[in-house]
């Protein structure tokens, strides 16, 4: 009997879902939007109930051609939000407003910028494990800020707090266990080779979420299980009714969605030796989307000062994984275009020729490249330079204070210097990533390819300029949806087909092409990249001076 197997993925404004053969091969997806809440600016909500209505419509969409009882195991991935539910399990609110329906903290949520700022300060030994100071996004300042905050509205009356993913899991088949890489990777769950598991009481003691302790920490989780691990008995009576599977339909262990996006992506082939017998610690997964993360794998625990891990299993089973990231990406570049003057102008042209506006100002770059006669569309940001930091450094600054930054600006205001901007801003996304690829490998890693998934792994120019930056190979998946892939990989471990991830990965990933770095721009990238490292030193003198007292200047 052929055998399905369905992935879903929460990402940060819509919920998609994709049914998958044993082969890795996509038969059909769906997608649905959720809705985001902006109460306060750096604060965003979500509805957990939102969420789970929209994973019930895209699973019942993508099976309404197939015979359900094939259908042999569903996997989730989802964001690091943040779930808040009371003693009865029903939403309670995270947010000012006092609605209950709001009951998500989202991922790129900064409100708890002072509280993350304290348990920095405090330099807990357990922050060595990401990269040496907890990002506000992480979920423990989070909880901080609620109990600060909200105390009688949320604190008191909430019973669990969940990551997204295991939010997911719970509501599929009522088991109250959480993913090993959810709590290692955002809240601080310590797990390593030689099988020791748990929670730091003096961590939580110390930042005053000591009362967490009770019940051996039975609101954030204490049964933790391993990605694609089978979750329960498989899906409970209610939410088999509501997603239109048959009940005790096997679902793993979940995972984050930039995970699920290296699961699906860095098992795929390219058939060339020089690439596909390179093991897994040698490549780095770019997860490209609203923000993007950067993520590689070791045999040993390898510490980057200002890059989150190493997490032991996090994604793939028995190897430590190190997690860079940027924070605002997919979300910087559209704030460029959007925002630019000439965007109105631009995207009625595009709209004219048919084109996403990405492609439409990729053939601008050419077409002004040509006419200046420059070997190279990179030759055209000489003298505009970007630096990315619009939504603070995840890594490898850990500084979520940094801005970000412009230098070059003319009076010109046409579609061309909308062009050279928008190229100057994946520029710097990609100089980051070389930032980010250097501080790995000066600490023990070792990088020799990139693998690419994501919305912005689709614009060519976004890829080929990482790839001559970094000076790696980057390898493009063939399969169109590896997000979901990883997500369906979850499934079908825990169907018990595969005995590991590895084996999933290895028949379920597919194939990929490699795209080369172009050597002749090699020279310029290098200036350019000095350009992008004196940006932000230039950045921290500013603070200084502003900093400082009047007398002392």
């Amino acid at each position: 009997m052929e055998a399905y197997y369905i992935g879903v993925d929460v990402g940060t404004s819509s919920v998609r879902a994709g049914l998958f053969t044993s082969l890795g091969r996509i038969v059909t997806t769906a997608v649905k939007g959720i809705k985001i809440w902006e109460p306060e600016p750096e604060y965003y909500e979500q509805s957990s109930e939102d969420i789970w209505n929209a994973c019930c419509r895209t699973v019942q969409e993508i099976i309404k051609n197939v015979d359900v009882n094939k259908v042999q195991g569903l996997g989730f991935d989802a964001t690091c939000s943040l779930v808040a539910l009371d003693v009865q399990c029903q939403p309670i609110t995270v947010s000012p407003s006092g609605d209950n329906c709001r009951n998500v903290i989202m991922w790129m949520d900064h409100r708890a910028k002072d509280q993350a700022a304290r348990i920095n300060t405090a330099g807990h030994p357990v922050l060595k494990y990401v990269g040496g100071n907890i990002s506000l996004e992480m979920e423990t300042p989070k909880l901080l800020w609620l109990k600060e905050n909200m105390k009688m509205q949320c604190w008191d009356k909430a019973e669990h707090f969940f990551d997204l993913p295991d939010f997911l899991t719970w509501r599929s088949t009522a088991s109250l266990s959480r993913s090993l890489c959810s709590l290692v990777c955002k809240w601080t769950y310590q797990a390593d080779a030689e099988g020791q598991n748990g929670w730091s009481d003096s961590y939580f003691t110390q930042t005053g979420l000591d009362d967490l302790l009770k019940d051996n920490y039975a609101k954030i989780g204490n049964d933790v299980k391993s990605p694609g691990q089978a979750c329960g008995v498989g899906l409970s009576a209610a939410a088999a009714a509501e997603l239109g599977l048959p009940p005790a339909t096997p679902v793993g262990t979940a995972i984050l969605d930039a995970h699920a996006g290296g699961l699906g992506t860095i098992g795929c082939t390219v058939g060339e030796p020089s690439v596909d017998n390179l093991p897994l610690e040698c490549r780095l997964a770019l997860i490209c989307g609203t923000s993007t993360c950067h993520m590689g794998v070791s045999r040993e625990a390898i510490f980057v000062p200002g890059v989150w891990g190493p997490y032991y299993s996090a994604m793939v089973p028995g190897l430590w994984l190190t997690e860079g990231g940027q924070s605002a990406t997919g979300k910087l570049v559209d704030h460029i275009v959007e925002t630019h003057v000439s965007f109105p102008v631009a995207k009625a042209k595009a709209k004219e020729r048919g084109q996403h506006i990405f492609s439409f100002l990729n053939d601008v770059l050419q077409e002004l490249a040509r006419d200046e006669g420059l070997p190279s569309i990179a030759e055209l940001t000489r003298d505009l330079h970007v630096w990315p930091d619009f939504h603070g450094n995840r890594s490898p600054l850990a500084d979520p204070t940094l801005k970000g930054m412009i230098s070059g600006l003319t009076l010109s205001a046409g579609v061309d210097s909308l062009a050279c901007l928008y190229l100057a801003t994946v520029q710097a996304l990609a100089y980051g990533t070389r930032h980010i690829i250097e501080s790995m490998c000066k600490a023990g890693h070792t990088t020799k390819v990139l693998y690419a998934c994501g919305g912005l792994s689709k614009n060519e120019v976004f890829v080929q300029t990482h790839a001559d930056i970094t000076g790696l190979p980057v390898v493009l998946p063939e399969q169109s949806e590896p997000v979901l892939l990883g997500a369906a990989i979850l499934g079908a471990c825990a169907s018990g087909v595969f005995k590991t991830i590895q084996d999933a990965m290895t028949q379920m990933c597919g194939k990929g092409t490699a795209l080369r770095p172009n050597k002749d721009t090699e020279s310029y990238h290098s200036k350019k990249y000095r350009v992008f490292l004196s940006m932000v030193e230039h950045q921290k003198e500013y603070k200084k001076i502003m900093n400082a007292r009047v007398d002392s200047i």
